[in-house]
């Protein structure tokens, strides 16, 4: 019955990856509505493609690369854009840049090794890029329509840092294992 819609998840992937520069673009010429509302529909694309590829039973090996590569493309884009224009800290950017590269170098390492790593995030990963994605959004917000920080911004901001600093810990942790290192 749902064979027709098998690839569903992964065109959504795909939507959400192709809408990264475009959420860019707007931020770098300071179109804060526009960038809002578009990478809102991003964020919701990432929860609606893995509720229809999972309720359904629609997953797919594609499904389980292409996500995390829209997720990371999405997610690192914005917090280099929003530091690039100094609505975030650059340290912010870097630590979530720098949370990916080492994800993605220990898998990139495994497979050169012959010791391929199963692509299958961890509940802690889960939950940062979920915040990750709501605080962008929220800071998004607070541009487009002109509300202030306020002290939610840095308690929020703490909140991503440690979430990433967690979620980079688990898969360091889980990759030296796997590694038997």
């Amino acid at each position: 019955m749902f064979s027709y819609y098998r690839n569903l998840p992964n065109l959504i992937s795909l939507g959400r990856l192709v809408l990264v520069p475009a959420i860019i673009a707007m931020i770098a010429t300071q179109r804060w509505k526009e960038a809002c509302i578009v990478f809102i529909i991003a964020g919701l694309s990432d929860a609606v493609d893995g509720w229809i590829a999972k309720t359904f039973n629609l997953t797919s090996e594609l499904g389980a690369y292409l996500d995390p590569v829209a997720d990371k493309a999405l997610i690192v884009s914005i917090y280099v854009a929003l530091a690039i224009v100094s609505v975030l800290p650059a340290t912010i950017a870097i630590l979530v840049v720098a949370r990916d590269m080492m994800i993605i170098g220990a898998f990139m390492i495994a497979l050169i090794m012959r010791k391929p790593v199963k692509v299958k995030p961890l509940i802690i990963s889960k939950l940062n890029t979920a915040v990750q994605i709501s605080f962008a959004a929220m800071v998004l917000v607070v541009k487009a329509f002109g509300f202030p920080a306020g002290v939610w911004f840095d308690i929020s901001l703490y909140c991503v840092a440690a979430l990433t600093l967690a979620s980079t810990a688990a898969y360091i942790g889980q990759w030296i294992r796997h590694m038997n290192l």
